[in-house]
């Protein structure tokens, strides 16, 4: 597989994106990405704070209540080496993760689908299994986690690579003519 960098207006992407094939499995990783183990939360970006504070009245209704008191105890994000983080409870649960069944799902993107907001998620959350660092610029590249398995499983029955999946988070990241633009570079370069 290679593991080579395109440049973009917009930055680098790493080739492995259109390589690697991922499609969620709910039913069988459980919501995984929002119950991991872990001593950081997923990434926030500083514009995103104002926003879920403007609309946590009605996040709170679809929240466990050990997650209301975590909230109404320490917030629900913290800086951690400069960066800003969404706070998990007990190193593990999101403090957004609700469940369906016994699946973990977002309570902020629960009140998107119900439309009492117009805010979807943290763009980290959405962009998931993709991640952005900042190596002179952006660069976004696959993350791996044993978890999503099953995802990996989906995606080659599906032949959806990580790029495909992530189309609606990218689009809404960099826009649909980013995304059109480097979807047809990427199908030039394979011809």
């Amino acid at each position: 597989m290679k593991n080579t960098l395109i440049e973009t207006d917009k930055g680098a992407i790493n080739e492995n994106i259109f390589e690697i094939k991922f499609e969620c499995d709910l039913k069988k990783c459980k919501g995984a990405c929002c119950t991991m183990e872990s001593d950081y939360g997923a990434p926030l970006e500083n514009s995103e704070i104002p926003v879920i504070e403007q609309h946590l009245e009605v996040i709170k209704k679809y929240m466990p209540q050990a997650h209301i008191k975590e909230l109404e105890k320490n917030g629900f994000w913290y800086r951690s080496d400069g960066h800003l983080m969404v706070r998990a409870v007990n190193r593990r649960e999101c403090i957004f993760a609700y469940y369906e069944n016994d699946i973990a799902l977002c309570a902020i993107e629960k009140a998107f689908l119900n439309k009492e907001i117009d805010y979807k998620k943290p763009i980290s959350c959405h962009l998931f299994p993709i991640r952005i660092i900042n190596f002179g610029g952006p660069v976004l590249y696959y993350e791996e986690y044993k978890e999503c398995a099953p995802a990996l499983k989906k995606g080659e029955e599906t032949e959806t690579s990580v790029f495909d999946f992530c189309r609606n988070s990218l689009e809404r990241k960099f826009g649909k003519n980013w995304y059109n633009k480097v979807k047809a570079y990427r199908r030039g370069s394979d011809a």
